[in-house]
């Protein structure tokens, strides 16, 4: 049908179906609910009912989990890297990251992480130190995430102690989006590609790109990603596999071993 206005000229009608984009719009918050909300809303009700914490942090375990190589027992060089739930209700959503080196015939290991608590006042947030290379974090149970030793070893703990004495955000440090502990470790270890380290999707921050840039490779060095700030952006990677992060939460597809990962709940798949 035509419509005929007083100049003469006629116009088609055109129909708009209004229904189709509403129902658009379902779809992709029906996603975003499924894959965003309802994982971080399964982490928080399983955090509330698990296990309590120590009523206070000086009171939570933080002795080894007898993970790490005894330096006494074991003389070759070991490098790893441990995640652990975060204190408080933030382990509900997130991990935080550390790495140990043991060169050969040391007697004991060195950490290097990144500590917000006191930076504020003016202290480093990098914090290189001998100690525990496997210790609870505040209570929780650390995660071995990856691992080197003998030759392989040796031939990237001077790359680390570079690289985490090199990280540009040694004065400042913010939960989210970051730059926080599992920023350091990502930047360490794209300067490390030796490590091929593939960071959980809980580890909150390790998309935030130093000095705000918008592009860069994955933390494991077999692919790049393409980031906002720690607050959007993409990831394509071997190790890592896809991801997709929004808001500092991640959503992901892992083929390598098959794996889906979610907010708050982290790797479901193949170990």
């Amino acid at each position: 049908m035509k419509r005929t206005y007083g100049t003469g000229h006629t116009v088609p009608n055109v129909s708009i179906n209004r229904r189709s984009l509403p129902s658009v719009y379902r779809v992709y918050l029906i996603v975003f609910v499924m894959l965003f909300l309802a994982p971080v809303v399964v982490a928080l009700a399983g955090h509330r009912l698990g296990p309590s914490e120590a009523t206070s942090w000086w009171a939570a375990r933080n002795d080894s989990a007898g993970l790490a190589p005894d330096p006494a027992v074991i003389e070759e060089a070991v490098v790893q890297v441990y995640a652990a739930r975060a204190w408080g209700w933030r382990g509900a959503l997130g991990v935080h990251t550390w790495i140990a080196v043991k060169s050969a015939e040391a007697e004991t290991y060195t950490r290097y992480e990144v500590i917000g608590w006191g930076v504020q006042r003016g202290n480093p947030a990098v914090r290189i130190d001998s100690g525990v290379p496997d210790a609870y974090w505040y209570g929780n149970p650390p995660q071995l995430l990856a691992e080197l030793r003998g030759a392989d070893a040796a031939g990237v703990i001077a790359e680390i102690d570079a690289a985490a004495r090199g990280y540009p955000h040694t004065d400042s440090y913010r939960v989210w989006p970051g730059p926080n502990s599992n920023t350091f470790v990502a930047h360490v270890a794209r300067e490390v590609p030796a490590l091929r380290l593939d960071l959980p999707p809980t580890a909150v921050g390790k998309d935030y790109l130093s000095g705000g840039r918008l592009f860069g490779t994955a933390p494991s060095g077999t692919g790049y990603q393409l980031s906002v700030l720690g607050l959007a952006g993409v990831m394509v990677a071997i190790e890592e596999g896809v991801e997709i992060s929004l808001l500092g939460l991640t959503v992901g597809l892992d083929l390598n071993p098959l794996a889906v990962k979610l907010p708050g709940l982290g790797r479901l798949g193949f170990d």
